[in-house]
């Protein structure tokens, strides 16, 4: 049995396969905030799952991000070299809303009384050029222990280049503070930005101990179930690490819910033969998108929590799904501004109360509650049936919308929903317009609670292809989890001019990186036949600042290879920029990506038995569809629907996880592998 489980800000899912018989299943439950664990084993406990023949469980929480989101680390210290204390307080330059007067820059997660300075200085070149100071670190550690410090990260200048001084500091505080959690910067991040880095380890020193916590409970609770195998955690990156690798840089984690869906995606595209796909998963408290171009998920290392168009946020240098997310998902919570505007998000109802139809307490209007009265959700098939929604306090709640702009409450829950429509498309152009790709060359493919009922409504606007919408698309997030490697990700800044550069030498770096990388998949049970490697580099012309990504050949064995090195970069400028120049090109950061390799679920085609549009007919009833208005809508149970048959909209197909609202100039149909398609 092969078990996969994802938290999110209102449900907890679960997905599961019976390797032997390909049998998969699902199953859901509210999320827990006190405590998340408890969500986790609601639903192993309440699904038919074999929990002591698992032999693979992974994991994807929000538990990082909401650490940091609530302020609820570690109490933290900060060691830096001499004269960099206050780099935390320096940030950059470059603020995101320049004309802002009232512009704050984002408070340090440490007091600026716990940030230490040592003596001792290592160039760019990793050349020592001041001896490291033992006394300071001492020093440090003796006020760190008296104010009661838990956690202590260390970033020191250039020790990218070089992290000897780092290690050092390391064995001090081990002597000295042998209790406290110590991060350094360089077992992080290899990659160069004084800033960024000094943050990155930061965070993961603050997040540290409270999710070491959180994994130790989880993988003891686990294992009083008599689930005794290896257990493994989602990370940013796309790939998946054991529970121990999660605890020594919890800042990997960062996203670890949402990648999930991203790799689930990129799987169906490959499935559907269809290359260029967005991803549009909406939960219950937000939406988050991620392009996909050539079936490859856009990777960066220049993720920001809680960035937004006014407020700088805080860097976190680690590769990262490149994921856009906006706060507006089912219970997302509708209200009127100071102006009289109407509002939906980014605050959520959550899973307590929940939206006001969940009948737990819940009085603010949400879009769920939108929803139900637009008819697109069965109230009596939420869940399927496991949660019967009460139609009547969704209009109650609903009602103090349309007592302000006089109007029905019906007509106030078609607003809510084209706000919340609205957000989305938005979300959805940053990743693509805004980016210079043409969304009518991609799938859009929809999933989540809310994902499958906006989908269809979204296209429409941003004039996709077609979108798709997976299985049981409410827990797809946890399916994609199912469908991904264990990764990881070796960055290392050294510039360099191609032109000069020593081919041997480039390959050296290369070279010890992939030994690091052998030796940590061998320490997460990999086998070495499963054990690959991707070479990237991030090039630029001399006197850029920017850096394009570059795939590089599997061996650097002599100036041939540089040659097609510099061929590609030209290219992929050309590509990005629409331009080339004469510059010399510089090699900036060495990336390595190192993959071990997991059994993957087999998707079975549909045998079509049984099945027919008579079959799968459930009734009709009225459906709000925007500018359409109120229509008689049919409704269909998904599964018994046919397969390849194309059926004319307006539709509302349902399914124990989601609801799908097919528009009336929409046409649709179900593929050999259960996947929806909605066209134009």
């Amino acid at each position: 049995m092969r078990a996969a489980s994802d938290i999110g800000g209102t449900f907890t899912d679960l997905v599961y396969l019976n390797e032997k018989t390909g049998e998969a299943g699902t199953g859901k439950s509210s999320t827990t905030p006190g405590d998340f664990a408890g969500g986790v084993i609601t639903t192993l406990k309440e699904s038919p799952l074999s929990i002591e023949e698992t032999e693979f469980f992974v994991h994807g929480s929000t538990v990082v991000i909401n650490l940091l989101t609530e302020r609820k680390g570690a109490k933290t210290g900060l060691i830096t070299t001499k004269g960099f204390r206050d780099v935390l307080e320096i940030t950059r330059a470059n603020r995101p809303d320049l004309y802002n007067m009232c512009y704050t820059k984002p408070k340090p997660f440490i007091p600026r009384r716990y940030r230490m300075e040592a003596r001792g200085r290592i160039n760019y070149q990793g050349q020592e050029i001041e001896p490291f100071c033992r006394e300071d670190v001492r020093e440090a550690a003796d006020f760190f222990l008296k104010e009661g410090v838990e956690a202590i990260a260390v970033c020191f200048l250039h020790s990218y280049a070089n992290p000897a001084h780092e290690r050092e500091c390391r064995e001090i505080l081990r002597e000295a503070a042998p209790g406290l959690a110590v991060t350094l910067s360089s077992e992080i991040t290899r990659e160069w930005r004084e800033y960024e880095r000094t943050s990155t380890a930061v965070l993961n020193a603050y997040v540290q101990k409270r999710s070491a916590d959180y994994l130790d409970n989880l993988e003891q609770r686990l294992s009083g179930l008599g689930m005794n195998k290896v257990f493994h955690i989602m990370q940013s990156n796309g790939g998946t690490a054991t529970f121990t690798r999660g605890r020594e840089a919890p800042i990997q984690m960062v996203e670890s819910g949402p990648v999930g869906g991203v790799i689930g995606a990129s799987v169906i595209g490959k499935m559907i033969g269809e290359e260029n796909l967005i991803s549009f998963d909406v939960g219950g408290t937000t939406a988050k998108t991620s392009l996909i171009p050539r079936g490859v998920p856009a990777i960066s290392t220049d993720y920001k929590i809680e960035w937004n168009r006014h407020y700088a946020g805080y860097p976190v240098l680690v590769p990262t799904v490149d994921i856009v997310e906006i706060g507006s998902g089912g219970g997302s919570i509708a209200g009127i501004d100071e102006a009289g505007t109407l509002t939906v998000g980014p605050e959520s109802a959550g899973a307590v109360p929940g939206p006001a139809c969940y009948g737990r307490g819940g009085e603010n209007p949400t879009v769920t509650d939108a929803q139900v009265l637009a008819g697109r959700i069965n109230p009596d098939y939420f869940l399927g049936g496991k949660i019967r929604l009460d139609t009547e306090k969704a209009r109650t709640a609903v009602k103090i919308i349309a007592e302000t702009y006089s109007i029905t409450e019906n007509e106030a829950a078609a607003g809510i929903i084209r706000m919340a429509d609205s957000a989305m498309v938005n979300a959805l152009k940053l990743v693509s317009v805004s980016r210079g790709y043409d969304p009518r060359e991609f799938v859009l493919i929809a999933f989540g609670g809310g994902g499958a009922l906006h989908g269809a409504s979204v296209m429409r606007e941003l004039r996709v292809k077609e979108t798709v919408i997976p299985v049981n698309p409410g827990v797809f997030s946890a399916w994609g989890m199912l469908m991904s490697d264990l990764r990881q990700d070796f960055i290392k800044t050294l510039i360099l001019q191609t032109k000069k550069a020593d081919p041997a030498a480039i390959e050296s770096i290369f070279r010890e990186m992939e030994g690091r990388g052998f030796e940590m998949m061998l320490k997460q049970n990999v086998g070495e036949k499963d054990i690959l490697f991707q070479r990237f580099a991030d090039m630029r012309y001399e006197g850029q600042e920017h850096t394009v990504k570059v795939p590089l050949p599997i061996e650097i064995d002599g100036p041939e290879a540089v040659k097609e090195m510099n061929r590609r970069f030209h290219e992929l400028h050309r590509k990005a920029y629409s331009f080339e120049l004469k510059s010399s090109v510089e090699l900036v950061n060495y990336h390595l990506i190192c993959t071990g390799r997991v059994k993957k679920p087999e998707i079975k085609a549909l045998s079509g038995q049984g099945l027919s549009e008579n079959n799968a007919l459930k009734g009709k009833r009225q459906v709000y569809y925007n500018d359409f208005g109120r229509i008689e809508t049919p409704a269909y149970e998904r599964e018994l629907l046919p397969i390849e048959k194309i059926l004319n909209g307006p539709a509302v197909i349902e399914e124990p996880s989601s609801s799908i609202a097919v528009f009336p100039d929409q046409k649709f149909y179900r593929d050999r592998y259960g996947f929806l398609h909605i066209k134009e």
